[in-house]
């Protein structure tokens, strides 16, 4: 039987090795001629603009209160919905709101409180060791450089984009289902890879709308370009969109 794809956000929940220097990804954009880069800059200029009219209070949709709260938040969000999340973190913040007190709580006990967000025993794991690091590496604080947090564990590119943007407003491109989903249908990219398509995303979205494009994508995600269906006929980005594999 084939063995099932585990998504690389997964795959953080297990223990890293020890970190090392990787090169970027290929980038499609690179064939690009400057005139076509322009032409694809200033489409998605456009394709803000409507966005931001929208959707004028999109926005993270996670609960928080502090980078503690919202890394937390994240991790536990993978292969989880939002809503979920947003249910359980109450009673776990209630609980272990600080690095501290996740760290030294007993991994029975996170287990218990996160057991609904599903992969409940190795995102426990996560979020223990993860906290742990925090406290042992940087003084109970969360860092605001991306290298430091994705060297902790359960934290991928993504996480770490989530917290600097929302948190430290350090811009980042946060490619999660929706996003990757429309970036392909709008003819942006062609890869699945989301760490691919954020390199791309970033070379064409102006980069103080990095991490809101984020959350207007996400909310056009869920209300038009939906995963079953993408609703064409009601889109306000129709004329700007070559509807790739709708």
């Amino acid at each position: 039987m084939a063995q099932k794809k585990v998504s690389a956000e997964k795959r953080t929940l297990k223990k890293k090795p020890a970190p090392r220097k990787t090169k970027s990804p290929a980038r499609k954009h690179a064939a690009l001629t400057p005139v076509e880069l322009a032409a694809e800059r200033r489409r998605m200029v456009e394709i803000v603009k409507i966005l931001k009219r929208e959707y004028p209070e999109a926005r993270c949709s996670l609960t928080y209160c502090n980078a503690f709260e919202l890394l937390i938040a994240t991790i536990l969000s993978a292969q989880c919905t939002d809503e979920r999340v947003n249910k359980t973190t109450p009673a776990l913040f209630k609980r272990l709101s600080t690095p501290q007190a996740m760290s030294q709580a007993p991994l029975a006990e996170i287990e218990k409180l996160i057991q609904s967000t599903g992969f409940y025993k190795n995102k426990a794991k996560a979020l223990k060791e993860c906290s742990r690091a925090i406290v042992e590496l940087y003084g109970g604080e969360v860092p605001a450089e991306q290298e430091k947090l994705t060297g902790l564990r359960g934290v991928g590119r993504k996480t770490a984009n989530v917290v600097l943007g929302n948190v430290f407003e350090i811009p980042g491109i946060v490619v999660d289902t929706h996003v990757g989903r429309l970036a392909r249908r709008m003819g942006f990219t062609r890869h699945l890879d989301p760490v691919k398509v954020e390199y791309e995303l970033m070379e064409i979205v102006v980069r103080e709308d990095w991490t809101q494009s984020n959350h207007l994508m996400i909310e056009h995600g869920r209300q038009v370009c939906t995963a079953r269906r993408a609703f064409c006929e009601r889109c306000a980005l129709s004329r700007f969109c070559p509807k790739i594999g709708v």
